[in-house]
């Protein structure tokens, strides 16, 4: 018997390689019963999607702390707010980031287990947001690329997010992102449990010891590879529904909207558990 027939939480399959639908009501997600076998589920589907669950920020924040360790955002809050509307975040600018491939908190030592969030305004046109599995990615490459990458490592920067929506930038305007702060990662994330994962996104800048342009293509062609169907899902976004998920094994991405809609969404996150070197 596999580990998702054992579990006994009532979920199904999106599509065989990533994305489960929760078929629970909100009061036993919130009782943490099935606390365990959602964090389970949550490794091996990377997308746990719960349906117009209708969460308050409280029941929010209550959900996540059956999860594991809620991570309080910069500034102490414990709900962030993605909304482009700068009356509503002061950080709007730096989400335009958010349309391209990425991973959260890939700047930090531990990066963040496990992102939720709360649809509260939709946009009528576009909106979507778009998850890639780089567990089943990885399972996936073909021998010779796995051993390629093994050993490689790449510069990651939040320079790089920025450049992709402001490919000109002021000197004065790329100083600021640079001060950001840049590290250097494994393109293969040798998780605690044996499994392996793609670390890729666009917050990669160059594959170290490569010819620049040689990394490029590299790194083109492992999110080409991610983000390709079979380990592709995108949620078309119903006010009152709710997405979780596995940051340590996925990449995401929000599809072009209209910057003046009022799209809202509302953010906890999971402690980070396990350093990425």
């Amino acid at each position: 018997m596999s580990a998702a027939q054992e579990l006994r939480v009532k979920y199904r399959d999106i599509k065989p390689e990533i994305g489960a639908e929760i078929l629970e009501d909100k009061a036993t997600l919130l009782s943490g019963v099935y606390a365990s076998e959602l964090r389970d589920l949550l490794e091996q589907k990377g997308v746990l999607v719960l349906p117009q669950i209708h969460f308050t920020d409280e029941e929010q924040v209550a959900f996540t702390k059956t999860l594991g360790q809620l991570a309080q955002e910069n500034r102490g809050a414990d709900v962030y707010k993605v909304t482009l509307d700068k009356s509503q975040t002061s950080t709007a600018d730096y989400l335009k980031g958010s349309f391209y491939w990425h991973f959260d908190g890939a700047m930090n030592p531990t990066p963040i287990r496990a992102s939720i969030l709360s649809s509260k305004v939709i946009s009528l046109e576009g909106g979507n947001t778009e998850f890639a599995n780089t567990y089943a990615a990885y399972e996936g490459l073909p021998v010779e690329r796995k051993q390629q990458i093994a050993d490689l490592r790449a510069v990651y920067a939040a320079t790089a997010t920025q450049m992709c929506h402001t490919p000109e930038p002021s000197y004065e305007e790329f100083m600021r992102w640079r001060a950001l702060g840049r590290v250097e990662l494994p393109l293969v994330w040798k998780h605690e449990s044996g499994r392996k994962s793609l670390v890729i996104g666009n917050y990669a800048v160059n594959v170290l010891g490569m010819d620049p342009l040689d990394g490029i293509e590299l790194l083109v062609y492992l999110r080409d590879w991610a983000t390709q169907e079979r380990y592709h899902y995108s949620h078309k976004w119903s006010v009152g529904d709710t997405v979780i998920w596995d940051n340590t094994g996925t990449l995401h991405r929000a599809m072009p909207y209209p910057l003046d809609c009022g799209r809202m969404l509302h953010r906890t996150k999971l402690q980070g558990e396990e350093p990425l070197r």
